[in-house]
């Protein structure tokens, strides 16, 4: 490892370092693949939860800002990756992971009591909003095993396959993050 590495990271940082990286893959695409099915149905199959809950309405602003938080994180994380300050990018990048775990328990909790939100917005909107919305469905689905899959090689000190995998990690979540903000605006300003 890296000098200047050991030096700014903490010794538990290689918490997973004897895990077996083939096994922990496995159990990172079964979540997934699990999370992924549960959505779907949460939001497509299962009606909306038969009470009304008030303050359920404001989750989906809430959701907005924790997308926005987790940008944020993600754009100081990567700032301080580009300056090898890897504590610092450390710590930003678990914020990210923090914001973005409690946007989908918000997301989670929204739906579950919404359901689908429909777009009503026509003309020329109306287009550029599903091209927006479905590759941040499309691109979602990838998100979490490849930030799971980052963390994994982070703490199990492979930096070099966490870099390789952080190259595709950080666009797709950071577009995640990004659009997932828009859609929010556009359903609040067309829907």
């Amino acid at each position: 490892m890296n000098p200047k590495l050991d030096a700014q990271l903490p010794s538990s940082l290689q918490a997973l370092e004897g895990v077996d990286a083939k096994k922990a893959l496995y159990v990172i695409i079964t979540i997934s693949l699990a999370a992924l099915l549960f959505l779907v149905w949460l939001i497509y199959f299962k009606a909306p939860a038969a009470t009304e809950v008030a303050w359920v309405s404001n989750l989906s602003a809430v959701n907005a800002a924790l997308n926005s938080l987790s940008t944020v994180f993600l754009l100081l994380g990567f700032r301080e990756i580009r300056a090898r300050n890897y504590a610092k990018h450390m710590r930003f990048m678990i914020s990210a992971f923090v914001t973005s775990s409690l946007f989908l328990v918000s997301y989670i909790v929204y739906h579950h009591f919404v359901g689908d939100t429909p777009f009503t917005g026509q003309g020329f909107v109306r287009p550029v909003y599903f091209f927006i919305l479905i590759t941040h469905i499309v691109l979602s689905i990838f998100v979490v095993p490849l930030v799971l899959s980052s963390f994994l090689f982070a703490f199990m000190g492979k930096f070099s396959t966490h870099r390789k995998v952080s190259k595709w990690t950080f666009p797709i979540w950071l577009y995640v993050s990004v659009t997932g903000v828009l859609v929010f605006f556009m359903l609040k300003t067309f829907g």
